[in-house]
């Protein structure tokens, strides 16, 4: 199987093609939000506030990344387990989100939301954080820094190796 190159600014025309099962060496900016960032970004939406980066379009990587090793854009920086993030991101996915990366199952709600928006669900590998951060050019905190390892950071990724869990014509390796 070939894998697929694609850059995070392409993702939301071309996730309607990707897959399930299909590799993907992904590059380009995505954000770190996990369970905390999630409350606080859809709290922020309920007040009309403007999220911490543009929802539309983005690749939100469900990670806590380790504090960088001198010399390092980041430290370890493996996936989060994805459900945890199941009850936000139906309404991320309506509002645009191209793309999650992460690690497990993902609910029904997600999945249908994925479908009716043209996204797609990525797989990283679990347990290889520090083989993970080697994709990553470079990490920047951009909000709620005082949530430590789940602040929200803007990374820029060069061919991150992933898998295509859940496409949005209905596949799913994980069921």
């Amino acid at each position: 199987m070939e894998d697929i190159r694609l850059d995070t600014k392409d993702l939301p025309e071309k996730a309607r093609a990707l897959r399930a099962g299909q590799r993907v060496l992904l590059s380009g900016v995505a954000y770190t939000s996990r369970d905390a960032a999630h409350k606080r970004i859809c709290e922020m939406l309920d007040k009309e506030e403007k999220p911490p980066y543009p929802i539309k379009g983005a690749a939100i990587y469900y990670a806590g990344p380790t504090p960088a090793p001198e010399g390092l854009p980041i430290g370890s920086c493996g996936p989060t387990t994805s459900g945890r993030m199941d009850p936000y991101t139906p309404r991320l996915l309506d509002l645009g989100l191209a793309c999650m990366i992460g690690k497990g199952k993902r609910s029904e709600e997600v999945c249908r939301a994925i479908e009716r928006n043209g996204a797609v669900y990525l797989c990283a590998i679990g347990g290889a954080g520090a083989l993970a951060a080697r994709c990553i050019e470079s990490a920047e905190v951009i909000a709620f820094e005082d949530l430590g390892c789940e602040s929200v950071k803007r990374l820029v990724l060069k061919d991150f190796p992933l898998l295509v869990a859940i496409d949005c014509a209905g596949g799913n390796i994980l069921v």
